[in-house]
Parts: C-alpha cells; sequence; structure tokens
C-alpha cells in the first residue's frame, strides 16, 4: 500500500494517524481547536513529537474543551511546565489558554475557519515531495486573520499544516491510497 513519502516513520501510531486524520475534512469544533493548538505546539518541532504526547495534552487540557481551557489559572499552567508527557515551553503552554479564550470569541468559528478555503477542500495533486510546499496564500490569510483574533503560535507555516492536518487541504500524493477516498 502506497502512502505519501512525507510519512518519516512506519510507527503504527504514526500510520494511523496519516491513514485516518490527515487531510480528512473536519467540523468538528473541538477538534479544530485541539490542533491549532497542537500545530502551535509542534511549531519548530517534528509532528512526531507532539503526536507522542497528544494523549497527554488531551488530558491537562481538559479534552480540548475551549470554555475549560479559558479558565485554566496561571497556577495550573505554570505546573504544566513539569510535566514531561507535553512540550515544556512558557509560551506555548501560556498560547494554549489565550487560544480559548480567543475562539470563545469568535461567533462560528468552525465556518469562520472553512471560509479561508471557501467553505471545501483545497485539493493538491502532489507527485513527490519537492511539490510540497509549507504556506500558501489562504494560510497567510488565515494565519493573520487568527493574530489579528488574539491567537498565538499561528504563523503561515503553522496554519498551513494546520489545514492539512484537518483537511482544509488535501495534499496526499497523487499515488498514495488516502488520495481519492472518501472522507
Amino acid at each position: 500500500m502506497t502512502r505519501c513519502p512525507w510519512l518519516p516513520l512506519q510507527h503504527p501510531l504514526y500510520v494511523a494517524y496519516h491513514d485516518s486524520e490527515w487531510g480528512v475534512p473536519s467540523r468538528d469544533p473541538r477538534y479544530l481547536f485541539e490542533n491549532i493548538c497542537l500545530e502551535g505546539a509542534q511549531a519548530g518541532l517534528s509532528w512526531w513529537t507532539v503526536l507522542q504526547k497528544r494523549e497527554r495534552y488531551r488530558q491537562v487540557f481538559h479534552q480540548f474543551e475551549p470554555a475549560k481551557v479559558a479558565k485554566m489559572t496561571d497556577a495550573q499552567l505554570e505546573k504544566l511546565l513539569l510535566d514531561p508527557g507535553i512540550i515544556r515551553h512558557r509560551g506555548k503552554i501560556l498560547s494554549v489558554r489565550q487560544n480559548a479564550r480567543a475562539w470563545l470569541e469568535l461567533d462560528d468559528p468552525v465556518d469562520w475557519l472553512w471560509s479561508f478555503t471557501g467553505g471545501k477542500t483545497i485539493v493538491n495533486d502532489r507527485k513527490s515531495l519537492d511539490d510540497f510546499i509549507s504556506r500558501s496564500p489562504e494560510s497567510d490569510a488565515l494565519s493573520k486573520a487568527l493574530k489579528k483574533a488574539g491567537f498565538n503560535f499561528v504563523g503561515s507555516t503553522t496554519m498551513y499544516a494546520y489545514m492539512q492536518g484537518v483537511g482544509m487541504v488535501n495534499d496526499h500524493t497523487v499515488d498514495c491510497f488516502r488520495k481519492n477516498q472518501p472522507t
């Protein structure tokens, strides 16, 4: 079975992520919020690092329920700096609460996010790793709008990875078995 060439490890966790999540369009508000936060945590690191820690992130950040995360105290967040189950970067930890607060200020975050792709998945025909890009006009616009709305760790490259991850962009390579599968 042929998979995208970016899949660096044949670890079951990573394969499952590629095969069942990456590029699958989601309109689940909790999942979309979670992924904004996790992509921010990933900035400067590998997605594999975050993927291995995702379950712990879910535990310590109330399953990424924005209303609960927004109420986390400074003391609770500071305590997370000692938790080896997540990435212990003060700015990234604090950004989860800030992003929850910004998320709650949006009228309809799901439709708003999807508006940056015209409400549908952008399908690209990537043939090899050389064809992949790290940002797009859509990710530039999304990044700028998120920053204006008060979100942190949402640069354009991070948001392009986000858009791929939540299915706003389908970048499965043309030979990948997931390319044209129904979602």
